[in-house]
């Protein structure tokens, strides 16, 4: 039987790739209001980032529920004895612990590992991909595990921010927090260390962002995979594709939409790049 591949919506992977590579993806839940909507599934990220910019009301995040984890695997323990779930970085977001809490709520004997990935957005996105082909291709379990292990210890991942207002007011900004008193004018660039967010360096403007970024890519000796996500604005990600297009072909980069729940923290005219190394 094939190994089963559940990821969540903070890995930013589209709906369609998941679905070609029989990924299943649990939403987490964005809430204006009264309002709660499934994150990509009831509210589309182009219809977030306008509410995100137009509406006085902060959004808030959830998690997915253990049950909603539970309906998940029991459903796949009918196809499958194995299931793999690779969950967003425990540090930013409470959705390992209700995978892990559903666990005990499955009956069968179907076996379940869930990952904390320690990563977020096209890092997590990259190697759930990676993970979903071996698993097609005929990987056992194990071999899935050892595989998503490996790929998180290759994955180099930059985000761009117009504005670290959103991450402060959300409470994700980590280690970061320092830049806070940067001026207007100074956009920064974030990592993640230890699945906490953390400074990078800070830029004058957009081009100079992608000339850090270009660098970041030219020093992985060779490059497997490439992701480049944006926040409704796919001018910004076009722009970066094409500049590193010189390291790595245009056509096999990876494109997505940051999600309304990470939109909540990341803001308008954000964008993320992860790359993958051999």
């Amino acid at each position: 039987m094939t190994v089963k591949i559940v990821t969540d919506t903070l890995s930013d992977i589209s709906f369609d790739m998941a679905a070609k590579l029989g990924v299943t993806v649990i939403p987490l839940y964005v809430r204006f209001g009264e309002k709660v909507y499934k994150d990509r599934v009831d509210m589309t990220s182009e219809e977030f980032y306008r509410k995100l910019v137009n509406e006085s009301v902060f959004p808030s995040t959830t998690q997915p529920t253990p049950h909603d984890f539970e309906q998940v695997y029991s459903s796949l323990a009918k196809e499958t004895d194995e299931i793999l779930v690779i969950s967003a970085s425990s540090k930013l977001s409470g959705t390992f612990g209700s995978a892990k809490q559903a666990k005990e709520l499955v009956k069968g004997k179907a076996r379940i590992e869930v990952i904390d990935s320690l990563a977020v957005a096209t890092g997590l996105e990259l190697v759930v991909i990676e993970v979903a082909e071996a698993a097609k291709a005929g990987a056992s379990l194990d071999d899935a595990i050892a595989l998503a292990k490996k790929s998180l210890s290759k994955i180099h991942w930059v985000a761009y921010f117009d504005t670290l207002k959103y991450l402060a007011r959300g409470g994700r900004i980590g280690k970061a927090q320092g830049l806070l008193g940067s001026m207007l004018s100074v956009k920064p660039l974030l990592t993640l260390r230890e699945g906490e967010m953390a400074p990078l360096t800070r830029v004058r403007s957009f081009n100079a962002a992608l000339d850090y970024i270009y660098s970041m890519a030219s020093s992985v000796p060779k490059i497997k995979r490439v992701a480049v996500e944006h926040s409704a604005t796919p001018e910004s990600a076009d722009k970066c594709a094409d500049k590193l297009s010189a390291l790595y072909p245009k056509e096999k980069i990876i494109r997505s939409v940051i999600s309304p729940v990470l939109g909540t923290y990341g803001g308008p005219n954000a964008m993320a790049v992860a790359i993958l190394a051999e």
